[in-house]
């Protein structure tokens, strides 16, 4: 069993808030760490998604109001947005008799800000955590390991199968679920077969530029119904938009954001490689490693982070800019899917651009060494420990 890092966070956010929004993709764990921390208080589990729950919930204030000295987790709390607005009275009631904190654990599968907008009647009464898939901290020395994470991906069953043809098989049925059971939720009704043609050409162009109109094209649809269909997987978690960095440098600088299936084993399950040797000399080799990386870095960056890319029309560019929060601090990131750490004049020229206070090449080997005056190469898993590391301090 995988212990997830996670949950202190959530342990600590509930010992300072009434409510706690731990928010992630389906099949992330949510369920399984809110029961892992409702067993040591004795919590009360509600499932949303069973009719028999959601009609206990239909007069919540008189059925939750016997649970008063009790932590309830709310699990799947999208299906019954109406409930906020319930909570907050209950909140602002138990606050009068001294019950302050660790009231309700909501868990949901759309992202913090669509739920901000269903819990804006929370305000100041509640926390979100954002819970990943796994990333390369928390796998330890399983058998395997990083290049394991990479092909699989981080969902717990899919990493943890017993075989590269399970873990393949998870993820398509994953997929399969996204399609036709949780869109409809979240969004407009759209066809199945459209939206999965479309999550596979974004697929296909991990880690481009978004080009709505070249997309639009190739599923006879309009530039905004695509941008929509964006729109939504990045509220489900599933897609990454990462914005270019505005800087005042005096360069004509790229605009559109680039674009990545988050995670890496769903983009090998949507691209139909199952394993390292398939991967390997795929196309999409490189963005993958790239998306990879990323996910892996954002998931320990501290709280209220930056995250961009740079680019010029000349050609300068970096993968990932990181910008902390009450620092003044940025460090420029170059990613490499080989063992060599060596960046190209491109990096070197935006580097003089920004003027990062800290610069790295993570690449897929494992020693630490500098590549160039202020330029220093590093493992995923050592660059991972350094942001840790930074986030207990800021």
């Amino acid at each position: 069993m995988i212990e997830r890092r996670i949950k202190q966070q959530v342990t600590d956010t509930l010992e300072r808030q009434a409510a706690v929004a731990l928010i992630g993709p389906r099949q992330v764990g949510k369920t399984t760490l809110a029961q892992e921390i409702g067993e040591k208080s004795g919590a009360l589990y509600l499932d949303l998604e069973d009719i028999d729950d959601r009609e206990k919930l239909k007069d919540a204030k008189l059925f939750l109001e016997q649970f008063e000295d009790r932590l309830v987790i709310l699990d799947e709390i999208h299906r019954v947005p109406e409930l906020f607005q319930s909570l907050r009275g209950i909140i602002d009631r138990g606050r009068r008799k001294g019950k302050k904190t660790g009231r309700f654990l909501i868990l949901g599968s759309a992202s913090i800000d669509l739920l901000r907008q269903s819990g804006e009647t929370l305000a100041g009464r509640i926390g979100y955590v954002d819970m990943q898939p796994l990333d390369v901290t928390e796998i330890g020395a399983t058998e395997g390991g990083l290049i394991k994470l990479w092909i699989q991906g981080g969902f717990p069953d899919s990493f943890l199968a017993k075989n590269e043809k399970s873990s393949f098989a998870f993820r398509r049925d994953l997929i399969r679920t996204y399609l036709e059971r949780d869109v409809p939720q979240f969004g407009p009704r759209i066809p199945a077969e459209t939206l999965e043609r479309f999550w596979m050409m974004l697929a296909h162009c991990q880690g481009s530029m978004l080009n709505a109109s070249r997309l639009a094209s190739g599923l006879s649809l309009s530039a905004p119904t695509v941008t929509k269909y964006v729109d939504l997987l990045v509220d489900l978690l599933l897609v990454r938009r990462l914005r270019p960095l505005h800087a005042n440098v005096g360069k004509r600088l790229v605009k559109a954001p680039k674009v990545y299936v988050r995670d890496s084993g769903l983009l090998h399950a949507l691209l139909g490689i199952v394993n390292y040797n398939s991967l390997a000399g795929h196309p999409v080799v490189g963005a993958s490693w790239e998306g990879f990386v990323i996910e892996n870095i954002l998931s320990v960056t501290p709280s209220g982070t930056l995250a961009s890319f740079y680019r010029t029309a000349a050609g300068a560019e970096i993968d990932l800019v990181l910008e902390f929060p009450g620092l003044s601090e940025k460090w420029a990131i170059e990613i490499k899917s080989g063992l060599s750490a060596k960046p190209k004049k491109g990096f070197y020229n935006a580097v003089k651009d920004i003027q990062p206070d800290r610069s790295f090449v993570v690449y897929a080997g494992e020693e630490r060494y500098q590549v160039a005056e202020g330029v220093e190469a590093i493992s995923v898993k050592e660059m991972t420990q350094l942001l840790l590391e930074k986030s207990k301090v800021t």
